[in-house]
């Protein structure tokens, strides 16, 4: 299936020590166990990657005593401690903005987001993000896995559009939150490429990190973390292809990257591509989202169209294929 390999895995990390001090967390290494990120990421504290790392180059990880890099090593017998500081208090306002509902419940809500709308606020949008929205909703959500990003479990980039899960209660909040861990979560995605993958389906096996040459985007690294795309060409279409997307994992810019990989980027992607007068942002739609309910364990599976926009693109090339 024209499969490249390079894996990278790292078993659990071997820990007798976890007690919380204040807002901090101790632990002493049991095993040797490579970097400290690495270490603090299997100790189960519910932090994202780059949550730790932002907290590490914060001087808040002590490494026997002494603050530490997140590459430094740890040994047995090391004494590592993480101090993580209160959520900071936002002001995130609820803002009628419009929003396509596919599902809602008690426990969940799913959206379909449009290309434009970050996830949540961040520097340089205050406001105006699909978390205002939810909250002009949903107001129960407020405080919901958090108080900066209320319900939200995993997030699609600003001008990725489609499908998203979101919890409306602490409880839904730990269920979604473990099933996307234990990969229990199916996400689909259509793209559109520059160029035509060869072979036409296969498996992107290649892991991903921040891109050592440019910290402001990611990359296919060595020493990444494992990273897993399933794709299929659906439709070849004037030199580009419409291509079915299968995240196996989770990483930032994920199938972005991949692509880039294989030499065929994403139509429009400005950052691993190029720009395109076709379309003013890149071709990549959440299409499929496959997960069970967090209270009845029932399969729950929602599937979305191609937004107008991306339809259109399509239908150009369709035609200048047949012309």
């Amino acid at each position: 299936m024209g499969r490249r390999s390079r894996r990278v895995r790292h078993t659990g990390q071997g820990t007798d020590m976890g007690r919380p001090v204040g807002n901090t967390r101790e632990f002493r290494a049991t095993t040797d166990v490579g970097r400290l990120d690495q270490f603090l990421a299997a100790q189960g504290l519910e932090l994202t990657r780059s949550r730790l790392r932002n907290l590490i180059n914060d001087g808040m990880a002590q490494l026997n005593g002494q603050t530490a890099r997140p590459s430094q090593r740890v040994h047995p017998g090391d004494r590592v401690s993480l101090t993580v500081p209160p959520p900071r208090e936002l002001s995130v306002v609820p803002q009628s903005l419009p929003l396509d509902v596919v599902y809602q419940d008690g426990q969940i809500i799913v959206v379909d987001k449009p290309a434009g709308l970050s996830v949540h606020p961040g520097p340089g949008h205050p406001d105006g993000t699909l978390v205002n929205a939810l909250l002009a909703r949903c107001p129960d959500i407020q405080g919901v896995g958090g108080a900066i990003r209320p319900g939200i479990v995993h997030r699609l980039d600003k001008d990725t559009s489609g499908l998203m899960m979101v919890a409306k209660t602490d409880e839904a909040h730990h269920s979604l939150s473990d099933q996307i861990k234990d990969r229990q979560v199916t996400k689909g995605y259509l793209a559109l490429t520059v160029g035509i993958p060869q072979p036409s389906r296969g498996i992107i096996d290649v892991p991903i990190a921040r891109d050592p040459r440019n910290r402001k985007r990611m990359g296919v690294v060595v020493g990444g973390r494992e990273a897993r795309t399933r794709y299929e060409v659906v439709e070849s279409l004037d030199g580009h292809a419409l291509v079915e997307l299968y995240l196996e994992t989770g990483r930032t810019h994920q199938a972005r990257v991949h692509l880039a990989y294989l030499g065929h980027p994403l139509l429009g992607d400005a950052v691993y591509g190029r720009r395109s007068p076709l379309l003013d942002h890149h071709f990549l739609h959440a299409h499929r989202l496959a997960f069970h309910h967090p209270t009845t364990g029932e399969p729950q599976d929602f599937q979305a169209p191609l937004p107008r926009e991306l339809a259109s693109v399509v239908e150009g090339l369709r035609r200048q294929s047949r012309g």
